[in-house]
């Protein structure tokens, strides 16, 4: 068992003392300036570790990132301090392998920060581009990675208009020596370090907490709260707690068209033209925060008290159980060096030998709400997901377990229902462990 460095245990001991002081449901809030130095001290040690072993990982010596203000590279975006929310004019970040160290420098008329040294001084030399191309012909690389793929979108960021730049600039012995290889900036962006592991709980107690207020009684009124009300109440409560959201939260409504004998009630239900919260409603959220650069995505159910029920339909809570079920079964068959096809296979070949019906949709999280790595299966792709599900699992990565089983409910005739579950989680190489804990239980709301 590897040993937390003391920065580590001092951010695990601020969590507590964030959670232990606090007399409400939600954790505290760290103030700008604090999250900041948290940001700052894991981009450095990210650089230090996570880049040299990327590199060579995959046997190149210099790597390249080109972004313009405004229109970064993804990969860029989080390579920049704290208080750089974007590019400056054309930023180029160089990373090159002495075989010694890994050094790193911004060809950019500013310094980016003091993790990026400038290495153009344009009084000396005005031709941005002439000054890339002496700077990677001094230190002659084998290999030269840009960021350009056709299968990931986060390992995509150079634009055809820098691309052109950067090899006119060549000579042609250089370009000769390009290398297009997505896994430098999966690799940098999907693997998780151990200080960053140790706020994410923090993240997801923030964002748990907010579903939980969401989905009460403090929020919903049933019969007269709509589920239009319950979005723009999420994303005003976001806003109040200073983080934002990466996407728009659903609320959605599954409600009982049939009777305890399977025929059809009197009152049809259209969800297109009715979205008022009822009493027997099924209800479920899709929500997602950005927090510290971190990022959740969540998907819970909550189920609204008929007049004079205490407690959900034994076969609604029996159905979360089905889909916590499922969630067993994808995570038992994490495996390091697996595709994402491989894993998605085999844990719908599992979950039906087992009577479930699955869809499993498992995506990467971290710096990208929909992240960098494998893919585990597409809503509309359970065969498999050509090139993003041929990627394989890697260690230290952290992943929005995110699947549905559709299940009859014997007390709503048998009806079926989807229990669409995401937690977030993180797989350290042998286990999956939620980084906040799962859904186990339904809100229940209407208790008043």
């Amino acid at each position: 068992m590897r040993l937390l460095s003391k920065f580590v245990i001092t951010m695990l001991a601020l969590t507590v003392n964030v959670s232990a002081q606090n007399t409400s449901a939600y954790p505290d809030v760290y103030s700008m300036k604090d999250r900041a130095a948290f940001q700052d001290a894991w981009l450095k040690k990210r650089l230090d570790t996570v880049i040299p072993a990327v590199m060579r990982d995959r046997s190149i010596d210099m790597w390249v990132l080109i972004a313009r203000e405004y229109n970064e590279d993804p990969v860029v975006k989080t390579m920049l301090p704290a208080t750089w929310l974007s590019a400056r004019r054309r930023t180029v970040l160089v990373f090159h392998d002495t075989g010694e160290a890994v050094e790193r420098f911004a060809v950019s008329r500013y310094a980016v920060g003091d993790i990026f040294p400038a290495a153009w001084n344009p009084e000396d030399q005005p031709d941005q581009w002439a000054r890339i191309a002496e700077l990677i012909t001094e230190r002659n690389p084998k290999k030269i990675a840009l960021n350009a793929s056709d299968v990931f979108a986060l390992a995509d960021g150079i634009t055809e208009s820098q691309h052109r730049g950067l090899l006119d600039a060549l000579p042609e012995t250089l370009r000769t020596r390009i290398v297009y290889d997505p896994a430098l900036a999966i690799g940098w962006l999907e693997r998780r370090i151990l200080e960053e592991m140790a706020l994410y709980p923090h993240v997801m107690e923030l964002a748990h907490a907010i579903i939980q207020e969401g989905f009460s009684d403090a929020v919903i009124t049933p019969g007269t709260t709509t589920t239009a009300d319950v979005m723009w109440w999420f994303r005003d409560k976001i806003r109040e707690k200073g983080v934002t959201a990466w996407f728009h939260p659903t609320v959605s409504i599954q409600r009982q068209t049939l009777d305890d004998q399977g025929q059809k009630m009197t009152e049809l239900f259209d969800p297109s033209s009715d979205n008022v919260i009822r009493r027997g409603d099924l209800i479920h959220v899709d929500f997602g925060i950005t927090y510290m650069r971190l990022n959740t995505d969540t998907q819970h159910h909550g189920y609204v008290l008929k007049n004079g029920e205490t407690d959900a339909p034994a076969g609604i809570k029996s159905a979360l159980a089905t889909g916590n079920r499922l969630q067993d079964i994808l995570t038992g068959n994490y495996k390091t060096g697996l595709s994402g096809d491989a894993v998605l296979a085999a844990s719908r070949a599992q979950a039906i030998a087992e009577g479930i019906v699955p869809s499993i949709y498992t995506h990467p999280i971290g710096y990208h709400g929909h992240g960098a790595g494998a893919t585990i299966g597409m809503w509309d792709s359970q065969g498999g997901v050509p090139g993003r599900g041929d990627y394989p699992v890697v260690a230290n990565t952290a992943w929005s377990i995110e699947l549905n089983a559709t299940v009859p409910i014997p007390e709503w005739g048998g009806q079926k229902v989807r229990i669409m579950l995401e937690e977030d989680a993180f797989f350290d190489g042998s286990t999956v462990r939620y980084i906040n804990g799962r859904q186990t239980k339904l809100h229940i709301i209407g208790k008043n």
